[in-house]
């Protein structure tokens, strides 16, 4: 590109310097119109490097992802308090927060499905409840733990994988299939995800026909039911 500039700066200096050019005012006005549309036209034909840093993509290290480290600046879609699948529940009660890079969260928004190369970060921090002016409740402290699951159908399978970062590692593993693969298998309620748990989203996967409802019982009652969920109904 730095070439082309070039190119076209000396152009233009030699057009200028025509006596044509020299005498008519007009046609000097036409060249330097002429040069800055050429101009704009070639730097809006190239694609945007900023915008292709942007998209958030799963980036590895051999057969280990690597953490996320700017998730924070993601779509932030839910959070949790002392949430737990199991039947027995134990240890203390943590906050978890969801976030997902800008560029899946819109696919999903037109489309109720989350695409291909999709990252969830689910973070946890500690839960206090004394602190400042505090009197009741409780408020975020700590970072103690990073999940992340990903959508990489070229790479995986089963096309989502799920990992475990601890103790601020900047790399990790895929976890066995048994440990989380099954349990969003069976549970989630929009394509490997746990959308039942993410309010904002479920009219959303309900308008495209992608929320399954058995899967999970959260659906508030102001969201829409979808026409694809109204036919099942309906039908013997």
């Amino acid at each position: 590109m730095h070439s082309l500039v070039v190119t076209l700066h000396r152009l233009y200096d030699s057009l200028m310097a025509l006596p044509e050019v020299q005498q008519g005012s007009a046609l000097k006005i036409a060249f330097n119109f002429l040069c800055g549309a050429a101009m704009l036209v070639f730097v809006g034909g190239q694609p945007s490097r900023s915008a292709d840093a942007a998209i958030k993509k799963p980036a590895y290290e051999g057969t280990k992802l690597l953490r996320p480290e700017d998730y924070r600046e993601w779509i932030y879609l839910s959070s949790g308090l002392g949430m737990n699948y199991n039947p027995v529940a134990g240890g203390p009660e943590l906050f978890t927060n969801v976030f997902v890079p800008q560029w899946a969260y819109r696919t999903f928004l037109s489309s109720g499905k989350w695409p291909d190369k999709t990252i969830f970060v689910l973070e946890e921090r500690a839960s206090e409840t004394k602190g400042s002016i505090n009197k009741s409740g409780h408020f975020q402290s700590d970072l103690v733990g990073l999940a992340v699951q990903v959508k990489d159908e070229s790479r995986f399978s089963e096309k989502w994988a799920y990992f475990d970062f601890r103790n601020e590692s900047k790399t990790a593993e895929a976890l066995p299939k048994a440990q989380c693969w099954q349990c969003h298998n069976d549970s989630a309620t929009v394509d490997h995800t746990f959308v039942q748990f993410y309010p904002t989203l479920i009219p959303v996967a309900q308008k495209f026909g992608t929320y399954r409802k058995e899967s999970g019982s959260l659906v508030p009652k102001s969201a829409p039911e979808s026409e694809a969920s109204k036919k099942v109904k309906s039908t013997p």
